[in-house]
């Protein structure tokens, strides 16, 4: 009988070639994840003829240590520690050829306080590996221990309402538009009358900086006085979203001083500055009292699909990690992607203290934050003011409502629109505190709510049969098992 030492264990590990993933320590159905550890889930799906088991170890070992053959350097280092490990694959549910892979990484991998060191190890070279025809992040548990490295929103959810004045009831904004073509003086006109008209806020789109036909310096100053204009007609605190996104940190910096001195209560960044630029505005805002919007410009080139890419619950992680105060985070029945039960699953990462696991939200960890504030959601694209008890019942109070076309295409012009917008929010709140099933009342509650308001009738007159019934291509994998009554 051939007894096998441990020294001959390290030999064989250590000779020279190509060895499988799993026969190199990525695998491991044994191992227990520490508190410490950061874990992921990974859908992947593997080539054909390419064991399961084998392309989670591949996914553990690419995003960690390992590299396609064995090198010897490995005994230079603590080398158990360092490598991720795949703890458990499960087939997913009704979907042939793919699996989720859960996947254990130390905590001494990743560098303190920075996303780009986190996502360039999770999602670095692994994802054009050829051995897998698709993969896809679907979740991460972050530990407190590595939660706490980072700074988190600078404002949150509660400051944010106290600086404003606005309680009971979620924030209104529109995105003027056209996005693009208006000149500084008639782009400030909009934020006037929108603003006037009953907003909180009014924003730049996600690709309006400085281009010839408008400086971003004109944007500012012009915005700044209709702001102020709005603030001393309505005796509200009001706000509009000026995007310093650039192309490099010396001009960001330089658009966010320059809010600053205006008096402006927020800017706003785009999700494509990078991870570096997000937290180094993230922290300059923090140092100067202002509300910080991102706007996910750019997100759904990776987030969409369900077999390829970054789910963005995992963006919505990071970017509270990062320090942002605001995100897009969908809209459900608005013209941009966003099933429901996902949807939710991206607002609850966004406002809540701890996240307990809810596959049926497309959330596979528990998550605790530590205390971290909270992240405001943002409800922008294609909505309008006949969709406000919809709104109000699926995203909640804690987050803005963003009409952009909703509020300037009305057709008495972009005031009325704001005052339709903020009469039938008013409404449908009001009849939420008086107990009243909203949800189904709604269309009634709009409609009584319309007799006395002129803009608010006009508007659901003219958009009653909008809506965007598409099927949601990112949607649970795991539906809720009813239990009988």
């Amino acid at each position: 009988m051939n007894v096998v030492t441990p020294a001959t264990q390290r030999k064989g590990r250590y000779d020279a070639g190509v060895m499988k993933y799993k026969e190199m320590g990525y695998f491991d159905l044994d191992y227990q994840p520490k508190d410490t550890d950061v874990l992921a889930v990974f859908r992947i799906t593997p080539q054909d003829g390419v064991d399961a088991e084998e392309a989670a170890a591949a996914v553990a070992g690419e995003s960690s240590t390992a590299t396609w053959t064995v090198v010897w350097t490995d005994r230079l280092t603590a080398c158990e520690n360092y490598r991720a490990k795949a703890y458990r694959v499960d087939p997913v549910p009704g979907t042939p050829g793919q699996w989720f892979a859960y996947i254990a990484y130390d905590i001494e991998l990743f560098e303190p306080d920075s996303i780009v060191n986190l996502s360039a190890s999770i999602i670095g070279n692994v994802f054009g590996f050829k051995p897998l025809k698709a993969l896809r992040l679907e979740d991460m548990r972050l530990p407190i221990s590595y939660v706490k490295t980072f700074h988190g929103p600078a404002t949150g959810i509660v400051v944010e309402r106290e600086r404003l004045d606005k309680f009971g009831r979620p924030l209104l904004g529109a995105t003027v538009k056209p996005k693009l073509g208006l000149s500084g003086r008639n782009y400030g006109r909009v934020v006037y009358e929108a603003l006037k008209g009953g907003l909180d806020f009014t924003k730049d789109d996600e690709n309006i900086n400085s281009q010839n036909f408008m400086h971003w310096r004109d944007r500012f100053l012009y915005c700044m006085e209709a702001v102020n204009r709005a603030q001393a007609m309505t005796g509200e605190v009001k706000g509009t979203y000026l995007n310093v996104s650039a192309g490099d940190m010396e001009q960001i910096y330089e658009r966010a001083e320059f809010a600053k001195q205006l008096g402006s209560t927020i800017i706003m960044i785009d999700l494509v500055i990078g991870y570096s630029a997000i937290q180094s505005i993230a922290k300059w805002a923090r140092r100067n009292d202002m509300i910080l919007h991102l706007h996910r410009a750019g997100h759904s080139t990776y987030t969409r699909q369900k077999t390829h890419g970054v789910s963005f619950r995992v963006i919505a992680k990071w970017m509270r990690l990062a320090g942002v105060d605001h995100i897009h985070a969908g809209t459900v029945v608005g013209k941009l992607e966003g099933d429901p039960a996902t949807t939710k699953g991206y607002y609850d990462i966004c406002r809540e203290q701890f996240n307990p696991m809810a596959l049926q939200n497309g959330l596979f960890f528990d998550q605790d934050w530590g205390g971290m504030r909270k992240l405001m959601p943002v409800a922008s694209g294609g909505i309008h003011a006949g969709q406000m008890h919809q709104l109000l019942h699926l995203l909640g109070e804690d987050c803005v409502l963003q009409f952009g076309g909703g509020t300037i295409g009305h057709p008495q012009g972009i005031a009325a629109g704001a005052t339709a917008n903020r009469v039938a929010l008013e409404a449908m709140v009001l009849a939420r505190n008086e107990g009243r099933d909203y949800l189904n009342e709604g269309p009634e509650i709009l409609a009584a709510a319309a007799k006395s308001c002129a803009p608010l009738r006009q508007a659901l007159e003219v958009w009653k049969d909008v809506t965007f019934d598409y099927a949601s291509t990112d949607t649970p994998d795991f539906v809720p098992t009813m239990t009988p009554a």
